[in-house]
């Protein structure tokens, strides 16, 4: 009798947490779209190359947890010197843009109030 009631429960909650999962990818993904469409958004804009080479990708490790990378497709090695400003050839600096740590801080608290509404805490 115990083992059937184990093995209703282990049923049960291993379909509870692949439907976590499910709704928790889709909300990653989501919220990475979003994301990108900010960091596009407050990118700056000198020929337009760096602003349109935002793009994402998901990744999924074994344990089945989803993550969302943004990268720059075509000018990657702009944006370390874009987000934290550089020192000029004949002196003096660049200034900082800040445009991808605040889509990031964004992005994870939207992230986390998502879950949360979605899981019912």
């Amino acid at each position: 009798m115990s083992q059937d009631i184990e093995a209703v429960l282990m049923q049960n909650l291993r379909e509870y947490s692949a439907e976590v999962t499910e709704k928790v990818a889709k909300i990653v993904t989501e919220v990475g779209k979003e994301m990108v469409v900010d960091i596009k958004n407050k990118s700056p804009v000198k020929t337009g190359e760096y602003k349109k080479g935002w793009k994402m990708k998901t990744e999924t490790n074994a344990n089945g947890d989803k993550s969302v990378i943004a990268y720059n497709k075509t000018a990657p090695y702009k944006t370390h010197l874009l987000e934290n400003g550089h020192a000029k050839t004949n002196g003096g600096r660049v200034n900082a843009i800040p445009h991808i740590k605040p889509a990031e801080e964004k992005a994870e608290t939207e992230l986390m109030r998502r879950i949360r509404e979605e899981l019912g805490r």
